[in-house]
């Protein structure tokens, strides 16, 4: 609680600074120079679309997507530091066709997912990063983007699909990359109050002189939350130090911690979630987590001339879980601990040699090695108190892989992009209950072919295709050859597909229409309350969809967006053991989602945004006979009040029509029921200096 004043006054003394200003301060400063606008016509003549405005650093450089032909999408800076999230991952859905599952659970609290597959944690398929730093948990779900508060993030880059080559392990549906703010002199400070008790303080600072630059992050959230025993109290700091002695050198460490509280209000009958939605069970009041974690990294970029570039980073994860939960009235309590450490290297050279036959003509070449030592820990209970030990387990993970990918210009109008990865897996697993040692599965050398083509038939136009192959393993005890299995397996293999043409006549107007197409073969998925953490075969799945995204700037006060997808996925030859299963949908994926709004800037000082979004009904088991639950719409506004150059007041309210929304799931008996928040409304200053 001292924490939370100290910080929270800190940041409101800093906010009554301007009011003792001249109206006439000067405007803040521009954003950091390491950093650089994306030209127009290359912007108009490319696939990506972006939400909002994003600066695009040091574009060219090896390991960057922006030689990509594929579905890519940006997140500006400006909406991510207006946003008001509980957590980060509640921020990227904002972004065009990414599902959002809320389970509303503490610091379980949800995630994102894309491509057709839904967030339920049983098959992780988006590699994420932050600041290019690998950053999914072993089973590749994403606490670590917890450390992540708004006020930080510069952009998100959201890639789709199967033809990206940079990554491997956890890329199965493509990857999304969070960068936060490096370099630069600034003072940003934010403090916000509103519904359900909730505060948040944040404060963003940047000091560059010469060669050195230094960023540092404070954050503090607390709520009570929409749901009786939901409180949540998170605090996240971090430091980015750099050294860029000329324009061909940078070298930085970047260092963040966090620490999380969170009550579990559980899950509710039907029954209970109608009559009582903001109720909890009195068997879930010694429910919660503690989570705290660390991310630290070293980062080195070397242009020593204008064809070549060479980009490295190591880093080190740490994970520390420990989490309460009892599902239900007949289910035990679960003390469920994590201990990971993840660390590595990533580089990647680029190439860009003058070929007078070509247009242009770009070699890449880079590699990855991420190794982990995990223990998971899993306990019976009975209000905290243990009465059984049901998983001892420690083990090793180390994934390795190395790709190359070349970019073919013949003419300025068309672009061809083979691509390769390959990727190997090593580790060992120890039962500590039996004692009882397992060598990883031999999943041998994963090939990954990858091919993409751009064709530019006038200006503002652009037609594109790719095809690739990624790949699935086995998470936790999953991956390892363990009795009575006696064969190795294979790896999951997703072979993707996808045609698209992106309209952009002028910067005003960019539309964008995608089909797209993914297969599996042996689809992994993880029993998640399964006490030995093993996993279900699926067997051979199916997943489609078309995705259409349009930005207009109709006049230059008032801008629309919006979004649309068609998805669906199905089992197409399912596991011998589960014939009947053949033909069925996968769970918990909406087939239509939709998501869009509206900016008017009513005058210089008041700007007005909407935005809704929607989605259908999915189906709650594998077996689609418990019925279907999920859809719903909801529309948030947003006003915001630039009282001078510094100060900015905005009002937001999220749920304006109070609609009912709930996170559902089938626990073998029933249906158990998480519901979401309604009408909220909140305030917040922020000054920038």
């Amino acid at each position: 609680m001292s924490f939370r004043l100290t910080l929270l006054s800190t940041a409101t003394l800093l906010l009554a600074a301007p009011a003792l200003a001249e109206t006439t301060a000067s405007a803040p400063p521009p954003a950091a120079p390491s950093a650089a606008v994306e030209d127009a016509s290359s912007a108009r003549d490319g696939v990506s679309f972006t939400v909002g405005e994003v600066l695009i650093t040091a574009a060219g450089a090896a390991g960057s997507a922006k030689s990509l032909l594929t579905s890519v999408d940006r997140l500006g800076g400006d909406v991510a530091q207006a946003a008001n999230v509980d957590y980060a991952w509640e921020l990227i859905g904002k972004m065009p066709g990414v599902l959002v599952t809320d389970f509303n659970q503490g610091t379980t609290s949800g995630k994102f997912s894309f491509r057709g597959f839904n967030g339920e944690g049983e098959i992780n398929a988006v590699k994420l990063l932050i600041d290019g730093v690998p950053s999914n948990g072993n089973d590749g779900n994403m606490p670590y983007l917890d450390m992540v508060f708004p006020l930080d993030i510069a952009g998100v880059e959201v890639v789709r699909g199967t033809s990206d080559p940079r990554y491997g392990l956890h890329a199965i549906a493509g990857s999304t990359n969070i960068l936060t703010r490096v370099g630069g002199t600034y003072l940003d400070a934010k403090v916000l109050a509103g519904t359900y008790a909730t505060y948040d303080g944040q404060v963003s600072a940047g000091y560059e002189r010469g060669d050195i630059s230094q960023n540092y992050l404070v954050a503090y959230r607390q709520s009570d939350g929409y749901r009786d025993h939901a409180a949540l109290d998170r605090v996240s700091l971090a430091g980015k130090w750099f050294y860029q002695p000329n324009d061909a050198l940078r070298a930085g460490v970047i260092a963040r911690y966090y620490k999380g509280n969170a009550d579990e209000p559980g899950y509710l009958t039907e029954t209970q979630a109608v009559a009582a939605p903001r109720s909890t069970n009195d068997y879930n009041r010694t429910d919660g987590d503690t989570r705290k974690m660390g991310q630290y990294s070293l980062h080195l970029d070397w242009t020593p001339t204008s064809a070549l570039s060479w980009s490295n980073s190591l880093y080190l994860n740490t994970l520390r879980d420990d989490r309460y939960v009892k599902y239900s009235a007949g289910a035990s309590q679960q003390r469920r601990y994590a201990d990971e450490e993840h660390w590595g290297a990533m580089t990647a050279l680029r190439y860009e040699p003058q070929v007078a036959a070509l247009s242009r003509l770009v070699f890449e070449v880079g590699g990855d090695v991420q190794r982990q030592d995990n223990i998971s820990l899993r306990y019976n209970t009975i209000e905290r108190v243990v009465t059984s030990q049901t998983r001892d387990q420690k083990f090793n993970l180390t994934v390795g892989g190395v790709y190359v990918q070349s970019v073919i210009e013949p003419t300025s109008w068309l672009t061809l992009t083979p691509a390769w990865r390959i990727d190997w897996v090593d580790g060992q697993f120890l039962n500590r209950l039996t004692g009882k040692a397992s060598p990883v599965n031999d999943y041998g050398a994963i090939q990954q072919p990858k091919f993409s083509l751009a064709l530019r038939p006038a200006e503002g136009v652009t037609v594109y295709g790719n095809w690739g192959k990624s790949f699935q393993i086995g998470v936790g005890s999953g991956a390892y050859l363990i009795p009575p299995r006696t064969t190795d397996l294979d790896p999951s293999i997703n072979e993707g597909w996808e045609a698209g043409a992106r309209y952009a006549p002028t910067d005003a107007f960019t539309t964008r229409l995608s089909v797209w197409g993914q297969t599996a073969t042996g689809e992994l998925k993880r029993k998640l309350n399964d006490p030995s953490g093993d996993f279900d075969n699926l067997g051979s799945t199916k997943r489609e969809g078309v995705d259409l995204q349009v930005d207009a700037k109709l006049t230059p006060r008032l801008a629309i967006w919006g979004a649309a997808a068609w998805q669906r996925a199905r089992i197409r030859t399912p596991d011998p053991a589960t014939p009947n299963l053949a033909g069925k949908k996968i769970d918990h994926l909406p087939e239509r989602m939709f998501s869009g709004g509206v900016n008017f800037k009513a005058s210089q000082r008041l700007t007005l945004s909407a935005s809704a979004s929607d989605q259908r009904a999915y189906e709650l088991t594998t077996n689609n006979d418990h019925g279907r639950y999920g859809d719903y719409v909801s529309v948030d506004l947003d006003a915001a009040y630039r009282v001078n150059a510094r100060l900015e007041l905005r009002l937001q309210v999220k749920n304006l029509t109070d609609a009912s929304r709930e996170y559902v799931w089938w626990d073998g008996a029933q249906t158990l029921h998480s519901p979401g928040e309604g009408r909220a409304a909140y305030v917040s200053a922020r000054v920038r200096y």
